[in-house]
């Protein structure tokens, strides 16, 4: 049995007690007869309307509901952590060791093997403890909000604001859009092409299409209701918690928050465990690793003493008190510690871990995949022009494509994104009136049609609506037919449709990104308008788009090089406009690849094909996530970095999903990094924080496997060699907890500039190879200290004699170990200018003060030790000075061996 690494606080809420888990037939049946009622009735049963909630009654339901949140138990007792402490395998190891040496008789051995205990435990639950605080305050960093129309008071008027999710109730009304996470349980009031991924809920990868049904539409709900589907995720005018908006708007009023939510209900029962990450498989395997060795290692010891010295039951004793010593009790202290301070390093540099071993991930990464907007540009779009089909300014075209922008607010659902607030502020900077036509309806944009409609009814045309269509340039061009020129309309030939092309080739050269505006009359309907509406429209000119660079854009695509990372811009935009911004961002960008390029290919001709490739434009959201799958499979550790709702299925499937504050709510649920400043410096210095803090875990395993493994060789030598035990097991056990104690502090350490540059993962090949390079170089000084202690005490010591030289050996190895953490915690050896950190020294310096006073303080009896002599004691110093020579030697020579190869660098998957 093998430790996992505990289970680190995610920003999520724990699960709920068993007493309080809803049910999942009383949860439908609530939602069943919220589904059955018309609309009015909803509404009347939860107190509310169509302008939403007073804020006193939404305070006084939400005092009587709880937070709107999965599960709200509270944090795990004293007692359950304790417990959980207590099942971790390497405790349990010990425990059953103190346990059989108890009952061998051995009471003092059982003593120490407790106290290892009680400290293993109590450091674990501390460190959860301290985990709660950081991920509460992460929590508190990163909220997820709604838009709710609340009113101020019975005579006000509504108004919709952001209100922080966990403080939705019943009755609230709620506006959704694209990229939107559904809140809550809500029954729809009013819709427009509205689409939600509900895969979370059914696997399903396909959006289902939902729409409000009116009071009158009762044969509908009697259809709905004969088929079964009422208060479940199939019933069209319900959308439920944790599923994703894709496309279109709605208006929804909540009828169930938290855990009477269908998500509540099923999450409270089935509680999927989060998938396990290359930092789980890592610490994992390296633990195996250290448990296997126990179980070579101990059995060994015993049968060569019982062997050699016949004495079974002290042998047995001696192999229990090695198999201790073996034992990485604190392995899952230290990785847990690292972590934690990682978290807080990264919060420091505007970073937030939503889940703590994603920082090793971090570290991990060599392929950084992002979109252009908001990391290589300002994300600050700016109108550039607004011109006709002809190529000249255009006041008109202007108006067309604003009163676009200006009707996506049809009814109570804002659609907007940075391309209509620039089209708007410019517009009203220009005096272009906006205000006056009324909004029909509404297609919404969407990223495979690559366009977004508005219908209009302007004053004097009765019965004709206008559809206003805007678009990017190729989708748009391809539903026109007509081309409108100042003597009039004209047919759109096809030289027509090349020059325009062409028009848009010549911005997008410059960096400006065309959107083309197309119009079309409409004869007045009662039916809501859909896509297949957008047909022989009539092209009136385009308006460009410009996002300039950021100024730190090309310093921090240098900095990521030089830490090993590529990065790949995957964008949906304009190839020479993704062209531009890659040159100015100081990219090289190749040869461009466009997503007609790659859905022909099969995964393994993709995984080599976007290893070589630098820009992917033209893609949409799942050939987005299916080149980060094929760098995955090709062995590359992905990063993706996005904060859209295209960018979802990437965030979801990268090593490591990183998103910003100000993402859409689908994109900061998908994603494990949260920046809070949203360009690649961020990203380059979360990268480094995550290298640290596996460069300090690197360090303490290097040192603690090759200390120990030099000790177990020492002890079957000397087995063979000694006609008496080398130290007695009350003394392994102490020199093993002091041991421990003192290599905690690794997790604040330090670290090498040279330790930062590559990217950082777990090779167990490469550091069993260093611990057989490194670890005899222990046994080495332990023979020395063996031939000068036999030399001071003889052949066959008297039993003064032998506490003298258990006494030595115990003096020697904790000096030793000492030593060992400053000349391995570096490539470089120690100096003034290049030491470990403070918590580093003052461990070592207890260490070795440990060493020095134990022998002649009051203690010194009850563990089997004697007072050194001078002579012996400047012997030893003399060993300590050899050893440091051996080591300093062998590292040097193990760095020159193995070149480039590093035990932290990423290695492909099998």
């Amino acid at each position: 049995m093998a430790w996992a690494p505990d289970p680190l606080p995610d920003l999520a809420p724990p699960r709920p007690d068993a007493a309080d888990r809803p049910r999942l037939p009383d949860v439908r049946g609530r939602l069943a007869e919220f589904a059955s009622m018309p609309i009015h009735q909803v509404l009347r049963r939860l107190d509310s309307g169509p302008r939403g909630l007073e804020e006193d009654k939404a305070q006084e339901l939400l005092a009587r509901h709880g937070d709107n949140v999965i599960a709200g138990s509270p944090a795990p007792h004293r007692g359950a952590r304790l417990w959980h402490a207590l099942t971790n395998p390497f405790v349990g190891i010990l425990l059953v060791l103190g346990g059989v040496s108890a009952a061998l008789g051995a009471f003092g051995a059982a003593a120490v093997i407790g106290a290892m205990v009680v400290i293993s435990c109590w450091l674990q639950v501390r460190q959860e403890q301290r985990f709660d605080r950081v991920a509460a305050t992460l929590r508190a960093m990163v909220v997820s909000t709604a838009t709710v129309v609340r009113r101020a008071s019975a005579d006000a008027s509504s108004a919709a604001r952001e209100v922080p999710t966990d403080q939705l109730v019943p009755g609230d009304v709620v506006n959704l859009g694209p990229g939107d996470m559904v809140p809550a349980d809500v029954r729809l009031l009013r819709s427009a092409g509205l689409a939600v991924d509900q895969a979370v809920l059914t696997g399903e990868a396909l959006p289902v299409a939902k729409h409000a049904t009116p009071d009158e539409a009762v044969p509908d709900i009697a259809a709905v209701r004969s088929a079964g589907d009422l208060g479940t995720i199939d019933c069209p005018w319900l959308c439920f918690m944790g599923s994703t908006v894709t496309t279109g708007t709605g208006t929804a009023v909540v009828v169930a928050t938290g855990a009477a939510t269908y998500f509540g209900a099923m999450h409270a029962h089935l509680a999927p465990r989060r998938a396990e990450t290359a930092f789980d498989r890592g610490v994992r395997g390296v633990s195996r690793a250290l448990i296997g060795l126990m179980l070579v290692c101990a059995p060994l010891v015993f049968i060569v003493n019982a062997a050699v010295h016949g004495v079974r039951f002290a042998a047995l004793w001696f192999a229990i008190s090695v198999a201790v010593g073996l034992t990485p009790e604190m392995l899952p202290v230290m990785v847990s510690t690292a972590l934690a301070r990682g978290a807080r390093a990264g919060a420091r540099h505007n970073v937030i871990i939503k889940r703590l071993p994603a920082i090793h991930n971090l570290g991990a990464i060599d392929v950084l995949c992002t979109d252009k907007t908001g990391t290589l540009t300002q994300d600050q779009v700016s109108v550039d022009c607004h011109i006709d089909t002809d190529g000249r300014p255009d006041p008109q075209v202007l108006r067309w494509a604003a009163l676009n922008s200006a009707m996506a607010a049809h009814g109570d659902t804002v659609l907007f994104n940075e391309l209509d607030e620039a089209l708007l502020t410019y517009a009203e900077q220009a005096s272009i009136p906006v205000d006056d036509v009324t909004a029909v309806d509404v297609i919404p944009f969407d990223s495979t049609r690559r366009r977004g409609s508005v219908i209009i009814r302007a004053g004097g045309r009765p019965g004709t609506d206008i559809l206003i269509t805007k678009g990017a340039v190729e989708q748009t061009l391809d539903r026109c037919t007509r081309l409108r020129r100042d003597d009039g309309d004209v047919p759109l030939t096809t030289a027509d449709r090349q020059r325009l092309r062409e028009v848009g080739d010549r911005h997008a050269a410059d960096g400006v990104r065309l959107l083309a505006v197309a119009i079309a009359d409409r004869p007045a309907r009662l039916r809501p308008y859909r896509p297949e509406d957008e047909q022989g429209l009539t092209l009136v000119g385009f308006v460009g788009f410009r996002d300039r660079p950021r100024e730190s854009a090309a310093a921090a695509v240098t900095s990521l090089a030089a830490r090993g990372v590529t990065v790949k811009v995957l964008t949906g935009d304009h190839p020479l406009v993704a062209e531009r911004i890659c040159r100015d961002a100081g990219m090289d960008p190749g040869q461009i690849v466009l997503g007609d390029d790659i859905d022909a290919l099969g995964d393994a001709a993709l995984g080599d094909l976007a290893d070589r490739t630098t820009v992917f434009a033209r893609i949409d959201p799942e050939q987005k996530a299916r080149i980060v799958r094929a760098l995955r499979a090709a062995g590359r550790t992905v990063g993706f970095l996005g904060d859209g709702v295209n960018d979802s299925p990437a965030l979801r499937d990268a090593d490591v999903g990183i998103t910003v504050d100000g993402a859409v709510a689908i994109a900061r649920e998908s994603s494990d990094v949260v920046l809070l400043r949203g360009d690649l410096l961020s990203v380059a210095e979360a990268i480094t924080e995550g290298r640290r803090t596996f460069a300090n875990i690197k360090k303490y395993l290097e040192i603690t496997i090759s200390s120990n493994f030099g000790n177990v060789l020492s002890m079957l030598a000397a087995s063979v060699l000694l006609p008496f035990l080398p130290m007695l097991p009350m003394q392994i056990l102490v020199q093993n907890l002091c041991f421990d104690l003192c290599l905690l502090p690794l997790a604040f350490d330090h670290v090498d500039e040279r330790e930062l540059r590559r990217p950082r993962t777990f090779d167990s090949a490469r550091l069993t190879r260093f611990v057989l390079w490194l670890g005899p170089v222990n046994t080495l000084a332990d023979l020395v200290a063996f031939g000068i202690l036999l030399h001071i005490t003889g052949d066959h010591p008297a039993p003064a004699a032998q506490a003298l030289f258990h006494t030595g050996w115990f003096v020697e190895n904790l000096l030793t170990q000492a030593a060992a953490v400053h000349l391995l915690r570096s490539r470089r050896l120690p100096s003034l200018r290049d030491h470990a950190a403070l918590p580093v020294l003052l461990g070592t310096a207890a260490i070795a003060g440990i060493a020095m006073a134990l022998p002649w303080s009051p203690l010194a009896g009850a563990v089997g030790m004697t007072a050194l002599p001078t002579a012996c004691l400047l012997s030893l110093i003399l060993v300590l000075i050899l050893y440091c020579v051996l080591i300093a030697v062998a590292k040097t020579l193990w760095h020159r061996a193995d070149g480039q190869k590093s035990f932290d660098t990423a290695r492909p998957r099998g």
